[in-house]
């Protein structure tokens, strides 16, 4: 199949090249702007981790009393142009990932648009939002009308990118030389422990530039819960598990609830819109599950957003599994630092630049 594919790979690869040489050297044109803008991305299609970490930024920044705003392209939403969320949007208005965000973190200011540009300038322009302190983009990296003034880009340690290929043969937005617009490289998803020799692994492989920071990172999973309810991890062998998912990657995941307990499984694509027909081989799953002893459904905050609890009878059984982000090797510290230094340097208002809780 790839040897099928990649000879338009290799046309993929010369439209992107020629694209970001014309940026590169200034012949489109980009678009920078008086205030801290964040971008979390990557060079692959989804599964590399940009939610979790882009909600680590959220608590770091809104901890320090910064003013948080998260612009997304809001994928596979049903509306069009500039949506500002509010306490009663619709993954279906602005996205799942979107959702998810202003779900867990209701202060939070959260917008999507397409055009990053639109609408980092609505936000700096409408009352309510023209204050805001610092922009996280969520997936924007490869929108380079944009001039970021912190670009992390995250790499799944599973798929590395020098072992991938480009669209449509493998899952890369474009070549590896992408990495060098980078000021923070994440090597994310590492199981187990981080030793010397890992480190100088993926220095040799990404080609660490001088001027970059390179940092790893691995997903620690919380309790299940269920609006009220909640089951520790570690109980989870009093269950039999009905895994659903409709994410990028569900293999971490899935590892780590088979740690616990027998899992059955069932997978949908990312960011899947589910069917009637869905919900009922969900249930028909379900109801097949042993009765020796409780059963239950586990799933991802994400796929949460996009459920309709009111398609499932077993909507009491259903679960989530939240996710949050470790910053390995002990460089947590450095990191949160790298960030709020950025932040406050080039904050628009000098009575803030130091945070609600700096020293």
């Amino acid at each position: 199949m790839y040897s099928l594919l990649l000879p338009l790979a290799w046309i993929y690869d010369g439209v992107t090249s020629v694209r970001n040489f014309m940026y590169n050297h200034r012949i489109l044109k980009t678009k920078s702007y008086d205030l801290p803008v964040i971008c979390i991305g990557n060079l692959t299609v989804g599964g590399t981790g940009k939610t979790p970490h882009t909600e680590y930024l959220i608590r770091l920044l809104q901890n320090e009393g910064y003013k948080v705003v998260v612009l997304s392209r809001g994928y596979k939403r049903k509306t069009q142009g500039f949506v500002l969320a509010t306490a009663t949007s619709t993954a279906a208005e602005i996205g799942d990932e979107p959702y998810q965000m202003k779900s867990k973190f209701p202060g939070l200011i959260v917008a999507v648009d397409a055009d990053r540009c639109e609408g980092v300038e609505r936000l700096m322009r409408d009352k309510g939002t023209s204050d805001v302190d610092v922009i996280l983009l969520d997936d924007a990296f490869q929108h380079r009308r944009i001039q970021a003034g912190l670009n992390i880009v995250l790499v799944d340690s599973n798929r590395p990118i020098d072992k991938d290929y480009l669209l449509p043969a493998g899952r890369l937005r474009e070549n590896a030389g992408g990495l060098n617009r980078a000021d923070i490289l994440m090597v994310t998803k590492l199981k187990g422990e981080l030793d010397e020799a890992t480190v100088k692994q993926y220095q040799d492989r990404l080609h660490i530039q001088d001027a970059q920071q390179l940092y790893f990172t691995r997903f620690r999973y919380g309790d299940l819960y269920q609006d009220e309810e909640s089951i520790p991890l570690s109980q989870l062998n009093q269950y039999h598990v009905l895994m659903v998912t409709g994410i990028a990657d569900a293999t971490p995941m899935e590892q780590v609830l088979k740690e616990q307990t027998e899992v059955t499984t069932i997978q949908f694509g990312d960011h899947h819109a589910f069917s009637q027909q869905d919900y009922e081989r969900i249930e028909t799953a379900y109801q097949q599950l042993p009765d020796d002893k409780p059963s239950i459904v586990v799933t991802t905050e994400k796929d949460r957003a996009r459920l309709d609890m009111t398609q499932l009878s077993i909507w009491k059984k259903v679960y989530t599994l939240p996710i949050e982000v470790e910053v390995m090797q002990q460089s947590e510290t450095i990191f949160n630092q790298q960030i709020l230094d950025y932040v406050r340097k080039n904050s628009r208002n000098s009575s803030i630049p130091q945070g609600a809780n700096a020293k």
